[in-house]
């Protein structure tokens, strides 16, 4: 009975440390995993606060170029009449008419305005680019005579 009493502590005794150490691993990772939660989420808050921040300042750029295209033919940098500019928008800027203010247009400036540090046209302002410059520009005229075509006149 000695050796069943030396067993059955035994496995007291060992089922009692394995319990032990199963809940202090438990307690360890779940303190790793609870400092890892915490981390990811002040880093996913100041992530946030980021992307925030870019759009705004993204924002402010674009607002900032959209009043600088449109205030441009009054800004000393401008070297032509403002009253011989009409904006566009896009895909193109400006087309400015030299000369029209006299009633003589001697050009045609298709313009684009950039701001900021680094300006780059984007693929469809290069292509308009590459087009006028070799020389696929035409004149097109679309006329209206100002009557329906079902309208019909009922002669007495």
């Amino acid at each position: 009975m000695d050796t069943w009493l030396i067993t059955t502590l035994s496995a007291v005794i060992a089922f009692l440390v394995i319990i032990i150490f199963f809940y202090l691993i438990n307690w360890r990772y779940k303190n790793l995993f609870r400092r890892w939660q915490e981390t990811e989420i002040i880093a996913l808050e100041q992530e946030r606060k980021n992307i925030r921040q870019s759009a705004i300042t993204q924002s402010r750029a674009v607002l900032t170029g959209k009043f600088t295209e449109q205030m441009t033919p009054y800004l000393p940098e401008f070297k032509y009449d403002p009253t011989e500019a009409r904006f566009v928008g896009s895909p193109i800027d400006m087309i400015v008419f030299p000369g029209l203010a006299q009633g003589d247009p001697t050009e045609v400036v298709i313009m684009e305005i950039k701001t900021g540090k680094h300006c780059q046209l984007t693929s469809a302002e290069k292509k308009i680019r590459q087009l006028i410059e070799d020389g696929m520009v035409r004149w097109e005229l679309i006329e209206y005579n100002g009557k329906d075509d079902d309208e019909q006149i009922i002669e007495d």
